[in-house]
């Protein structure tokens, strides 16, 4: 049984189903009838972004999504990037999110794991920000990060 799905979109708003884009001169509601891969735009991460190995991690499930001729070969980036985040992660709270993550996209929940993703860019800022403070040899603590 399909679940259906309604999603309220503001004018100039992008939506990304199935590797299309579409775009909406006006404010509108859409009602997904069946299960189709989509992000909205507000979840979709730029290139530029990408600017932390969560947030490296996060853009390759997001071109899973988006990209289905290709989901393959960027499955396999996603298997190694994981696994090199797994190694490299002492925070149990980030290795915990790796562990749900990777069984998110085993089970093809790939939006899930977005989501749990974006769950764990406070924690791995809050490490970014000590780790710049220790580099820089400053003596003071790490500034706070707001919530994306």
């Amino acid at each position: 049984m399909n679940k259906s799905m309604r999603l309220g979109l503001k004018a100039g708003e992008r939506l990304y189903v199935n590797g299309a884009v579409l775009r909406v001169d006006r404010k509108v509601n859409i009602e997904l009838l069946n299960d189709v891969k989509f992000l909205l735009e507000a979840h979709v991460l730029q290139p530029e972004d990408t600017t932390t190995p969560l947030r490296q991690l996060y853009f390759t499930i997001q071109m899973m999504l988006m990209d289905a001729d290709d989901a393959q070969s960027t499955e396999l980036m996603f298997q190694v990037l994981l696994a090199t985040l797994q190694k490299t992660f002492e925070n149990e709270t980030i290795l915990t999110g790796l562990k749900k993550v990777e069984r998110q996209v085993a089970k093809a929940r790939l939006f899930d794991a977005l989501k749990t993703l974006r769950a764990l860019f406070i924690e791995e800022e809050l490490i970014v920000g000590k780790t710049k403070v220790m580099i820089e040899g400053e003596l003071s603590e790490p500034r706070s990060f707001a919530a994306a």
